[in-house]
């Protein structure tokens, strides 16, 4: 007797239906740096959604905290836009997405960071580390992630990923759904989100939203936070203190 391969044990009259292939997830990716104050106020309070409206049940939500900063030859210096607390921060973001790989997890850190960070008066390890106490998350892996300088190559890593978009970023903040830059709409991700779900669920998040979106209009009309050409501008060539002081963290 010959089985089909889509059958084995009973669910209907003894056959086992083939499985309902899982619904593609779309891909939301964010390119962003740590004290850029538009990444700041995305994160906090308009990327939670993914969360609080369960689109993450859709995304495959990735952080990628590079932005504008840029590497000095011959040392493959890292200079970041907003000086040596933003180089800090990011460094401990991206430990913190490798350490915990579960983007809920590290969302939750990273959205504590950038919450804090709205104080600059507040940036150092007291920063990251409140957030630790307050989710209870142990600081020791992301501490040992950055004295043992695998931070660094975590960086060159999302720098090479940000430096190979295409087409390239601009400015900061760069939201992409789906191999595709929404410019300054990037507030309207969940639009893009929806219309880019080929999937099967019906999720409230995804009702009432507008019919028709013309990204090449909003292209047109940018009004960049944190530019590129302006955070290469303002660092140039850094002097020799600036490059000692640039990847340390703060006292």
């Amino acid at each position: 007797m010959l089985i089909s391969p889509f059958c084995s044990s009973a669910d209907y009259h003894g056959i086992r239906l083939p499985s309902r292939p899982k619904s593609p997830k779309v891909n939301l990716s964010l390119y962003y740096e740590t004290l850029c104050p538009v990444s700041k106020e995305f994160i906090v309070n308009d990327l939670v959604k993914v969360f609080k409206e369960d689109l993450i049940s859709i995304v495959n939500l990735r952080l990628v905290p590079w932005g504008n900063a840029h590497i000095i030859d011959p040392n493959k210096t890292i200079i970041c836009q907003h000086g040596s607390d933003e180089c800090f921060l990011n460094s401990i973001e991206a430990c913190a997405i490798k350490i915990w790989p579960d983007v809920k997890q590290h969302f939750k850190f990273i959205e504590c960071v950038e919450r804090q960070a709205s104080d600059r008066r507040q940036i150092g390890e007291n920063t990251w580390k409140s957030c630790c106490r307050k989710l209870k998350l142990s600081p020791k892996p992301v501490l040992d992630c950055y004295n043992s300088g695998h931070e660094r190559e975590l960086l060159l890593r999302y720098a090479d990923e940000t430096n190979h978009l295409n087409p390239p970023h601009t400015y900061v903040l760069w939201v992409v759904v789906d191999n595709q830059p929404l410019f300054e709409d990037f507030k309207n991700f969940v639009t893009y989100v929806c219309k880019a779900y080929k999937g099967h669920l019906k999720l409230k998040a995804c009702k009432s939203l507008p019919q028709e979106i013309n990204l090449a209009e909003k292209a047109n009309s940018i009004q960049p936070v944190c530019n590129v050409s302006e955070a290469k501008k303002k660092h140039g060539s850094p002097t020799a203190s600036w490059m000692h002081r640039v990847m340390e963290p703060p006292a």
